[in-house]
């Protein structure tokens, strides 16, 4: 680096000290050369000649400067040349780094995708990936390469620059260089193209990821990528789960449906009446009643990326504030099993032990998150929160604005059971002899879609298979019978002893 500005110098003072030989207009110059002093070469031999002598005559001179003047002056000549003249460089350059404080840059971003395309026979290396989960190749570029794109007749430079700071971290950010006399153009409509183009090849290739902070890689091409900032690592999400395929009631499907196509479409709405771009949603009923594939579903149909935040690895409300803000838009914050993942203080205590519990996640912390000042930090996301027992939770979690939706997961009913069976043995199940009989006894008792699935999944054969289901709920019907009739029991035996012990403390006793 210390040769590289030596010579950048160098050449400066070289500049300077030639002046007079490339300005034959100046005073200086008509003093040195005059037309009678200079001779006039008169053939190509004697051309050659001369510009062989003047350039030796440069390069003694380049030598002699390079010998007698110190890096310090050259350089302090160069800035007043600089304040006089102006900069002597005719090229931009702009510097996109990764992240933006704690959140990730999108125009780095955007960046990234678009410069797959560019990838042409010119760049030297190139990284080539291909995990389990993807369908083709990945080709993406090496750090230090560049790509040389074009815009409107003006040529632009892109360089990937991989680099470690103080603490050993990895940086990466993307160099743009350009001509000077084109900012305006690069900045008002080359790189809103590229933020553009970006999308829409996002969109033709969007393939749903799930993140989540427990896991320590990425299932793609890039070193680091979008979980560096907020230390989340993803997988590529290939839950194949679809509204056509949750066992609910048709009218509650549609329903949830309907509210997700009029939150993504939404935008002005949510900006006009002054609230945040966020939707929740509360998942609650027995286990194996279909939470997790309902958000799958929802997942797969907005093409929307899960982010899965295991609250019990989350130590205080700044990590916590620190992980939310590191997702992304257009994503599905999932938290699944509220109530047990972790102990939430409410707000009283949090004011009374304030101070005393700084590895605690507090309750008004999740809430400032929420439906705070901070929720406002992104746009176009979904939180989702699941839970057994909504009993437990406590009422500020849930009321409007928080958990703008309730939805209860419950038992399967007969219509969901006619999702199931079709799914999972065709259409030709809802003919069979044992179908109605099969649905009378889902009416009368509680069995989960879960339970019924696993039942149809034993054998291939739909007789076979749906009289296993029906010996099955059989079976689980006379259990339930049993066990509600067993209380019943009990407080009879309760009521003999009660009445027995009354009249022995009754009965006079007799020395």
């Amino acid at each position: 680096m210390e040769v590289q500005i030596w010579n950048s110098k160098s050449l400066l003072m070289e500049s300077i000290l030639l002046w007079p030989f490339h300005n034959p207009s100046s005073e200086l110059s008509r003093n040195m050369f005059t037309s009678k002093e200079m001779p006039i070469p008169q053939s190509a031999s004697a051309v050659f000649s001369a510009y062989a002598s003047f350039a030796t005559t440069m390069m003694l001179v380049r030598s002699v400067t390079n010998e007698l003047l110190p890096p310090k002056f050259i350089s302090f000549l160069s800035s007043i040349f600089s304040y006089l003249f102006g900069s002597v460089s005719s090229q931009t350059k702009f510097i996109i780094e990764e992240n933006c404080g704690v959140t990730a840059n999108q125009v780095f971003q955007a960046t990234e995708i678009y410069l797959r395309t560019k990838i042409g026979p010119s760049t030297d290396t190139l990284k080539i990936t291909k995990t389990f989960r993807q369908k083709k190749l990945t080709f993406s570029i090496h750090k230090d390469q560049e790509i040389t794109d074009h815009f409107n007749k003006i040529r632009l430079q892109w360089r990937f620059v991989c680099s470690k700071d103080k603490r050993n971290e990895k940086k990466r950010h993307f160099e743009l260089t350009f001509a000077k006399k084109f900012g305006d153009t690069v900045v008002d409509e080359y790189l809103p193209y590229v933020m553009r183009r970006a999308r829409e090849i996002q969109e033709e290739e969007k393939v749903i990821k799930i993140y989540s902070q427990e896991c320590q890689f990425n299932d793609d091409y890039d070193e680091g990528g979008r979980g560096s900032c907020g230390r989340w690592g993803y997988l590529n999400f290939d839950h194949p789960a679809t509204f056509d395929t949750v066992a609910m009631d048709p009218e509650l499907k549609e329903s949830i449906i309907e509210d997700l196509n009029r939150f993504v479409r939404r935008k002005d709405f949510y900006r006009k009446v002054g609230k945040a771009w966020k939707r929740g949603y509360l998942l609650f009923g027995p286990p194996g009643t279909g939470k997790s594939s309902l958000i799958a579903a929802m997942a797969n149909y907005l093409k929307f990326d899960i982010y899965d935040l295991d609250l019990s690895s989350v130590y205080t409300n700044n990590d916590l504030k620190r992980a939310m803000l590191s997702t992304t838009n257009r994503s599905i914050l999932v938290i699944e099993d509220i109530d047990c993942s972790i102990d939430l203080q409410n707000r009283q205590s949090d004011e009374e032990d304030y101070g005393c519990a700084p590895t605690k996640i507090t309750l008004s912390g999740m809430l400032n998150f929420i439906d705070g000042l901070w929720s406002s930090c992104g746009d176009e996301r979904i939180i989702i929160f699941t839970t057994n027992h909504k009993e437990r939770l406590d009422p500020a979690l849930l009321r409007p604005g928080r958990m703008d939706v309730h939805i209860n997961m419950s038992y399967c009913s007969r219509r969901g059971f006619g999702v199931l069976a079709s799914n999972y043995l065709g259409e030709e199940a809802t003919q069979h002899r044992l179908y109605g009989e099969i649905e009378d006894l889902i009416r009368d008792m509680e069995v989960s879609p879960a339970e019924i699935a696993e039942e149809l999944m034993k054998s291939d054969d739909l007789d076979v298979a749906l009289q296993g289901l029906f010996n099955f709920l059989k079976r689980k019907k006379e259990e339930q019978t049993e066990a509600e009739e067993r209380p019943s029991e009990k407080n009879d035996h309760k009521e003999e002893e009660d009445q027995c012990l009354a009249a022995y403390q009754s009965t006079p006793i007799f020395c």
